[in-house]
Order: structure tokens, then sequence, then C-alpha cells
């Protein structure tokens, strides 16, 4: 597989060409931002821990019947993916409140909902990524309503998966984004990534931050908050 020209970068991660036009290499960064951007800082290993993350559970999604873009891992930070559209949709799926949900609603961080929450927000970091709902994004046209309804059915099908393999190595899920794309054929399949940059992971008995609010809300150890999770998943990856 050869690797060709870069046709995009974004904050986390880096997307090239192959020789196969059905087919893109992504290159993981150890880059680190937060609200939109505005905070910027480098979390050393990320892009391995990151790359190597998705990768083991995006093939546990496709196990549970959740197709993904994912092909195959090439090195420790690079991965060999399907090409997709992106779907301008980021679907946020939340079992605790914490983060903007309880700022937003003005309630505590931790409260367990009766039943998981599902939002989107316009995948537009001009506008700062705006909530929204179906309506709205059907008038925008960022997807039909079959297709909405489809990422919805997945996306409460991988909070089912992640919830109970989190909680096999003794970490929470509190809540986590998603992104979803289009192949040629149209078909919607889970794309992007699953780590501790778009996931909240509490260790279940301290609730110990164990990802990206380390950076944002510069408790420290982020690092290590990333390599613990990450050898929690090793040792409990019997895939």
């Amino acid at each position: 597989m050869q690797k060709l020209e870069q046709v995009y970068e974004g904050k986390a991660k880096k997307v090239f060409q192959t020789d196969d036009p059905e087919l893109y290499i992504v290159d993981y960064k150890d880059d680190a931002t937060a609200f939109n951007g505005l905070k910027k800082g480098t979390i050393v290993g990320k892009g391995v821990i990151n790359n190597q993350m998705t990768n083991r559970l995006m093939a546990k999604m496709e196990k549970a019947g959740i197709p993904t873009h994912f092909v195959k891992e090439l090195s420790q930070r690079e991965t060999l993916v399907k090409k997709v559209s992106i779907v301008p949709l980021e679907v946020i799926i939340r079992n605790i409140s914490a983060g903007s949900f309880a700022k937003r609603y003005g309630v505590e961080e931790g409260i367990v909902f009766d039943a998981p929450t599902i939002e989107f927000s316009y995948k537009n970091d001009d506008l700062g990524d705006p909530l929204l709902n179906t309506y709205h994004a059907l008038a925008l046209k960022l997807a039909t309503r079959e297709e909405v309804e489809t990422i919805e059915k997945y996306a409460f099908a991988v909070n089912e998966v992640l919830k109970a393999f989190w909680a096999e190595c003794g970490v929470t899920l509190v809540d986590f984004k998603l992104e979803f794309g289009k192949l040629s054929d149209g078909t919607i399949v889970l794309a992007d990534e699953i780590s501790p940059d778009t996931c909240r992971l509490w260790d279940s008995k301290t609730h110990e931050k164990l990802d990206k609010d380390r950076f944002r809300r510069d408790l420290g150890g982020v690092e290590d908050a990333y390599a613990e999770i990450m050898n929690r998943l090793l040792s409990h990856d019997a895939d």
C-alpha cells in the first residue's frame, strides 16, 4: 500500500491518499487541543495510544455488527481506513452528567441518567460546533432522516459495547463523541476515533479522570492517565 499526498490535517490526525482510491492512511499526532482549538499543547505518546486503542475498539464494533471505516493497523501511529465523506454531525452519547452538559443545564457532574442521552452538534469549527436537533440537521441537509436514524441506532449500540467493555476494565464510560461517514455507495459507517480524546473515562472506584479532561482542566498527569487507560484495555482485550 503506497502512501501518497496528504489530503487533510485536523487537530489530532493527518490523512493521506493511497494508490487505492477507496483507501486512506490516517496518521495520529501527539498534538492536543481543547475548547475548539483555543487551548493547544502536546500529550507525548498520545498518537500511539489513540491509534492502537481506536483500532482495537473499532474491531469490537465490527464484531458487534456495527460497520466501521477500519481496515488494518499499519504501524504504531498509522492505520489503513476506508475512504469516507464525513457526515458533518458530531454525535455525543452521555450516560452521566459531565462537561458541557453539566455547565449548560446547571447540574453537578456525576448524575447517572436513567437512560443514555444523545445530542448532535454541527461539525463546524468556525461556528463553534453548535448544538442542533434532527429537524435542524434535515433543514441544513447535513443528513437524510434515514441516515440520522441509522446514526442514532449505531451510536446507542456503540454505547452498549463500550460500556460493557470498560466496566470489565474497572472504568466508567461517562460520555463520548462519535463521527460517522459515508462510503462511496452511501453506506453509513463509524469513522474517526474512539480514544481518551473523545471519551470521558473515570476509574469506577475513585472516579479519577483517565481522559483528555486532565489536559482541558490542567489536572496534570495527562500522559500517565492515557497510559493507564491503554494498559487496562490491553489487559482485558482478549481479541
